[in-house]
C-alpha cells in the first residue's frame, strides 16, 4: 500500500513538472528577419519558438555597430516588440501575433516578446 502511495504521489508530480516545463515561457511559432552579410548578400534567419519576457539581442545585428536587420515578420503566437537599438533600446514597434511581414524599411537590432500568461 505504501509503494502504491509513493507511486502514484511521484506520477503526479512528474506530470506537474512536465506540463509546466518547456513552453512556459517561449512565443510558439516563428520570428524571421533578413540582414546583408558581409558579402553584401542577404540573408534570412529564423527564431524558432523564442522566449519570452527577456531580451533577445538578434544574429548578425544584435551589436549597435552592425548594420541593422530588416523586414521582421512575427509569425509567432505573442506578440512582440522590435527595437532599433541592441539591448532592447531605442525606437520600438510593437508587432502583433501572427501579423503580415513589416516592410523592409523597419529595421531590427533586438527583440522582446510577450511573456505567455499562465493558465
Amino acid at each position: 500500500m505504501k509503494l502504491r502511495s509513493t507511486l502514484g504521489a511521484s506520477l503526479g508530480a512528474l506530470a506537474l513538472v512536465l506540463s509546466t516545463a518547456g513552453s512556459a515561457q517561449a512565443a510558439q511559432g516563428d520570428f524571421h528577419y533578413k540582414y546583408v552579410d558581409g558579402y553584401g548578400q542577404e540573408q534570412h534567419v529564423t527564431l524558432h519558438d523564442p522566449h519570452g519576457g527577456k531580451c533577445i539581442n538578434l544574429h548578425a545585428v544584435g551589436d549597435d555597430e552592425d548594420l541593422p536587420g530588416y523586414g521582421p515578420h512575427n509569425d509567432t503566437d505573442a506578440a512582440v516588440t522590435v527595437y532599433l537599438g541592441a539591448s532592447c533600446q531605442g525606437p520600438e514597434w510593437r508587432l502583433r501575433a501572427h501579423g503580415k511581414p513589416a516592410k523592409d524599411t523597419l529595421e531590427v537590432r533586438s527583440v522582446r516578446f510577450d511573456a505567455p500568461i499562465a493558465e
